[in-house]
């Protein structure tokens, strides 16, 4: 399930959003109005990426921090305005698609306070007998593109870095919704987030070549997804920020040392979802979620930067981003 690379692949994203999930569990008889209330809004429908919020919310930890959540679905104008707004203290965005507003003269009032997933794993995937097995290979094939800058600037970089000609790539209309489908038309290849749709042409039996951008340059393993939180709400409002992402964190950790568990939480928030991929995924970003770290959605400073200098190098945001300029690490649970 695609989670988004900009604004546009977000709004595609929010269209197909549904009902908001149920509110958290195991509230003590009476306490429910001291509770502190917090809405965090997502970027889409709830997939794994989110996983780690709805076992904080299934397993008291919100509650044990007094704390009641309400995780909500995004609108049509998108997570980060509503945040930013005030119509949820904290959402899911992306390094990426926050590239433009902190790029801005007046940017809006959001930080990121926490990476979800600890590198980029989006990249590109093509059914194995097409032969795509390097980025130069995609010279001469069809590319489903959303014809956003930044995604044919990162495309281009890793084929013309591997000896191949972007401008032999032949762009269609992206209009996929199902990967699965989708490679078996006229589309050879296509960006897609490996959690998702690269685990669900493994459980449909599809072989597939598998391109992961961060292996192609540090400046490509952006964070994607993390956690945004109102700047005026975090200002105000330390400690609840910080009781927050205590549980989200437990949430997460849970979803680490037992995946299968939790699998079954975000299907019982979720039911719609296809419980076979919902297993497999979740089974792949157990060691996603921290990979190499020790401490739960830590934002590494150079690499933060290195995304967004390359940016600027290749004139994809108007204005330079000062470097620590977004995010902060002082709300994290140590």
């Amino acid at each position: 399930m695609k989670r988004k690379l900009s604004l546009f692949i977000v709004i595609l994203m929010l269209l197909m959003s549904f009902t908001a999930c149920s509110k958290p569990q195991d509230i003590p008889d009476g306490a429910k109005d001291e509770q502190e209330k917090v809405r965090i809004v997502l970027d889409w429908t709830p997939n794994t990426n989110h996983t780690g919020l709805f076992v904080a919310q299934a397993n008291g930890y919100f509650a044990e921090q007094g704390i009641e959540v309400e995780i909500m679905q995004p609108p049509e104008g998108g997570a980060d305005m509503l945040v930013a707004g005030g119509g949820a203290e904290f959402g899911i965005s992306f390094q990426d698609s926050l590239a433009p507003n902190f790029a801005s003269d007046n940017p809006m009032p959001i930080s990121v306070v926490a990476a979800l997933i600890q590198h980029n794993t989006s990249g590109i995937i093509s059914l194995k007998d097409k032969g795509i097995d390097t980025p130069a290979k995609m010279a001469g094939h069809t590319y489903a593109t959303w014809d956003i800058p930044v995604e044919q600037a990162i495309i281009r970089k890793i084929v013309e870095d591997d000896g191949g000609n972007f401008d032999e790539i032949e762009m269609i209309p992206s209009t996929v919704t199902d990967v699965i489908t989708a490679l078996q038309t006229d589309v050879d290849s296509v960006w897609v987030f490996y959690a998702w749709d690269g685990i669900a042409t493994k459980v449909k039996g599809l072989e597939t070549n598998y391109l992961n951008f961060a292996d192609y340059g540090t400046e490509l393993d952006f964070y994607s997804p993390v956690l945004t939180v109102n700047n005026d709400f975090a200002k105000n409002n330390s400690e609840t920020v910080k009781k927050t992402l205590e549980a989200i964190k437990k949430g997460y950790e849970f979803a680490i040392e037992s995946p299968e568990a939790a699998a079954e939480i975000l299907l019982k928030a979720a039911p719609e979802l296809d419980a076979e991929i919902v297993k497999a995924s979740q089974e792949w970003l157990k060691d996603q979620y921290k990979a190499e770290t020790e401490q739960w959605g830590y934002i590494d400073q150079s690499r933060w930067d290195g995304f967004y200098s390359w940016l600027y190098e290749n004139k994809l945001i108007d204005k330079e981003i000062p470097n620590g300029t977004g995010f902060t690490n002082e709300f994290l649970p140590k």
